[in-house]
């Protein structure tokens, strides 16, 4: 190849390594989320919320996983009113999780006047959320183009590993009982273990919700009022029945077992759902939300006994 042409394709290859380094980094995956991006430059993993943030906090970036069908909800509204409501500009892009859908506006964070970006991208059995907040200061440096090519670095895995999920969870768990599909639900707090899998739904088999909740009653007939008020209000349950409802001994902590008799799901499957407070005399208490369609419970309920007796305080 002549010398003459080989300069020109060098100088080609220089520039378009150094005017689109973004393409050769990699996605970033906050831990426990299955949606990632390549982070603009300044932007690390944040230290209070699953994303990334400037050194100073004030760049915001929140990554966060929707039920499946929040997408297809975005689309139709875009779709019907293409041209955006007031200052909220709308916009699409190609990402390699599939076709974007984002929003940009101006607000405030209390006094500070702000830009904020908000964008939504299919995934497997779930929909992607982004939310970017960067200050009016910080426009010039995190302009609208750079945000657009953050965005158009979405990108999905298909799976995180269970070590990986159960590894953010203030607490461990050592026995899994034998259930496959692990799901976090608020990274750090909240995890789903089940038999079943998104795609085909939870209700018609066995599974477990493990989370922390905040401050409970430290009387007896508080929590026997508090647990069965809580129990009466799971979600997805309806035509609930209280069964039994009785304090008990956890990994020797004070705690309530609550059963309730129910109907789940579109198919309105029978279902038992057992509901465990280990409560806690500071800080967070442990919760504990069981499910069985009812021909299955009797072999369900030794697992998730088998679960809940396995959790152990990290440390």
């Amino acid at each position: 190849m002549p010398m003459k042409l080989i300069r020109p394709l060098a100088a080609l290859a220089l520039l378009a390594a150094t005017a689109f380094p973004a393409l050769a980094a990699d996605a970033v995956f906050p831990p426990g989320l299955r949606l990632g991006m390549v982070p603009l430059v300044g932007l690390t993993t944040a230290k209070t919320f699953p994303g990334f943030e400037s050194e100073d906090g004030n760049v915001k970036v929140l990554i966060t996983e929707l039920p499946p069908a929040a997408y297809g909800e975005v689309v139709s509204a875009f779709n019907s009113n293409p041209a955006g409501t007031g200052a909220v500009k709308q916009d699409k892009i190609e990402t390699p999780a599939g076709l974007a859908y984002f929003t940009t506006e101006s607000g405030k964070a209390g006094d500070t006047p702000v830009k904020r970006y908000s964008m939504i991208v299919p995934g497997a059995g779930f929909s992607g959320y982004v939310a970017v907040q960067v200050p009016e200061n910080a426009t010039k440096i995190y302009t609208d183009e750079a945000v657009r090519q953050m965005f158009a670095s979405a990108t999905t895995r298909k799976q995180v590993s269970a070590e990986e999920q159960i590894g953010l969870m203030p607490f461990k768990i050592t026995d899994l009982a034998e259930f496959k599909d692990i799901r976090t639900l608020a990274p750090g707090s909240s995890i789903i273990l089940a038999d079943g899998d998104e795609s085909s739904g939870y209700e018609s088999k066995p599974f477990m919700i493990l989370g922390l909740i905040g401050a409970t009653p430290q009387q007896a007939d508080d929590r026997a009022r508090f647990a069965q008020e809580a129990a009466l209000q799971i979600p997805g349950v309806r035509e609930s029945r209280v069964t039994m409802s009785e304090p008990i001994r956890i990994n020797g902590q004070q705690g309530f077992e609550t059963r309730i008799d129910g109907v789940s799901g579109k198919d309105k499957v029978p279902v038992t759902v057992v509901q465990w407070i280990r409560f806690s005399t500071g800080g967070a208490s442990l919760r504990i939300v069981a499910s069985a369609p009812r021909d299955q419970w009797p072999a369900a309920f030794t697992r998730f006994r088998a679960v809940r007796d396995g959790i152990q305080p990290k440390g």
